[in-house]
């Protein structure tokens, strides 16, 4: 993933998932990890609630890395031509910031409340999305080591 984008330019693993036709919480979450979002998992949970098809869920190490993560999710998915959220709440505290675009929920939280609230506990039943299956793939640690014997 790249860790910053050029003000104003579509990431790039934004741009391949877009152009591959992935679903936009997948979208989503690429943009999450662009501000460096940790572990960002992207949840089926339609079958098990009616108000939302899919769940983004993610983090950030700090308040601040909260709300980039936050306003990068929202602006990649405006540059991508996607969904605006129809509601944000929780950017007062940056401990559980979320994002209702209603077919799908964007969840930002601090590491310590991903930790306490464990969202992929509760929803465990669910499938999780292969969201990285269409970036573009990156050279392996045996490639690496391979280029360092030559």
């Amino acid at each position: 993933m790249t860790a910053t984008t050029a003000h104003g330019q579509l990431d790039p693993d934004v741009a391949a998932l877009v152009a591959a036709g992935d679903p936009w919480p997948a979208v989503a979450a690429a943009a999450a990890e662009a501000k460096l979002g940790n572990d960002a998992v992207v949840l089926d949970v339609g079958d098990a609630i009616s108000v939302t098809d899919h769940f983004v869920i993610t983090n950030g190490a700090s308040g601040r890395q909260v709300k980039a993560i936050v306003n990068e999710i929202e602006f990649q998915l405006k540059l991508a031509g996607g969904p605006v959220p129809v509601r944000i709440e929780g950017l007062d505290s940056t401990e559980w910031v979320l994002m209702d675009y209603a077919t799908f929920v964007v969840h930002v939280f601090s590491s310590d409340a991903r930790a306490y609230y464990q969202l992929e506990r509760l929803w465990k039943d669910c499938k999780e999305l292969d969201w990285r299956k269409n970036l573009p793939e990156y050279p392996t640690l045996a490639v690496a080591a391979t280029d360092e014997e030559e």
